[in-house]
């Protein structure tokens, strides 16, 4: 009796050291993601204060200019250059995300339902785990492919020599632009809505379905109008969370967008695709080598700020879309 009272003790004390470590953890972590914001907002404030605000978001101006004007800032604190007009950067980075998103959310469901729905048992079983892998592939993997293979091909296939010479006197056209950072900007976010689509789809009850298909309905149209129905507060999650993956990719999107703060104009018809765009995160990675130079590495955490903010948004938006499914015992 007396060793069967010593022994639970020595559990209660081993839950009780685990609690605390566990609660020790979570409170560095928050700390970590607290300190981080400070940081950044703290140094990226002198940017945006110099430039009136709002004011740093509007356009005006070539924006390569504008920072190339403060890498060259004089040593003196009080003649530090900050003028920018950022929003080439913001325009590419809405453009690139949101032609990525939509492509992809149609991409993702069609694959979701057939792995669901239409796949055997054999294939499905290869397929889930293939497409968890896929997004965990390096982005710079994507990029090599698309900077060594894909822009070299666009460019000696799809752009005529006559499309270049239309706009050279605005900018130059060699295949890395806007198609191709979409589309493999796509091709890494897909992996991600997929699995949560098929995460939602799987977790519909059977019974729903079954009896959607008792009453004559055939199996498309149940699928779609039950299943997809029912699970789309997390398909809209999941390209929620795959925008804000998005938002925050620098390394390929700098490889394939062409390394040029150009602001696409869409009035130019199909040209506009393979015009250059240069995302904020992207701008971030081109001019790391200069955050010695004071004013330059506040504007660069400027840029972080407003992506740091959008991504936070972003999840904050998945998590309340999916909150719906509760009602449902839906969980993904």
């Amino acid at each position: 009796m007396l060793r069967h009272s010593r022994w639970q003790r020595l559990n209660l004390s081993a839950e009780r050291r685990a609690e605390l470590a566990l609660g020790a953890v979570s409170v560095a972590v928050l700390a970590f993601v607290v300190a981080m914001l400070v940081t950044v907002f703290v140094k990226a404030w002198p940017s945006f204060a110099h430039n009136g605000y709002i004011k740093w978001f509007f356009p005006g101006g070539d924006v390569d200019q504008q920072i190339k004007a403060i890498v060259n800032s004089p040593p003196d604190p009080a003649h530090y250059v900050y003028h920018l007009r950022a929003w080439p950067l913001l325009w590419d980075t809405a453009l690139t995300t949101g032609i990525a998103v939509v492509l992809g959310l149609v991409l993702s469901v069609l694959s979701a339902i057939f792995i669901v729905e239409f796949a055997p048992q054999s294939m499905k079983r290869i397929l889930e785990p293939v497409v968890r892998l896929l997004a965990a592939v390096p982005s710079v993997i994507f990029g090599l492919i698309g900077i060594l293979l894909v822009v070299p091909w666009i460019n000696q296939h799809l752009i005529s020599q006559g499309r270049k010479l239309s706009v050279s006197y605005v900018v130059q056209l060699n295949g890395a632009g806007l198609l191709v950072a979409s589309l493999i900007l796509m091709v890494m976010i897909v992996p991600i809505m997929v699995a949560i689509t098929v995460n939602a789809l799987s977790a519909v009850p059977n019974s729903w379905t079954e009896g959607s298909a008792a009453l004559g309905v055939n199996r498309w149209r149940t699928m779609w109008r039950v299943s997809v129905r029912t699970a789309r507060p997390a398909i809209i999650a999941g390209a929620v969370l795959a925008t804000a993956r998005a938002l925050g990719e620098a390394i390929m999107l700098a490889l394939v967008g062409g390394s040029r703060s150009f602001p696409v104009n869409l009035l130019d018809g199909r040209t506009a695709l393979f015009e250059p765009v240069r995302p904020l995160a992207a701008t971030i990675i081109t001019y790391k080598d200069n955050l010695s130079v004071v004013p330059l590495s506040q504007t660069l955490y400027a840029m972080a700020a407003v992506v740091l903010v959008s991504t936070a948004a972003l999840s904050l938006a998945a998590w309340s879309v999916k909150q719906p499914l509760k009602r449902y015992g839906i969980r993904t």
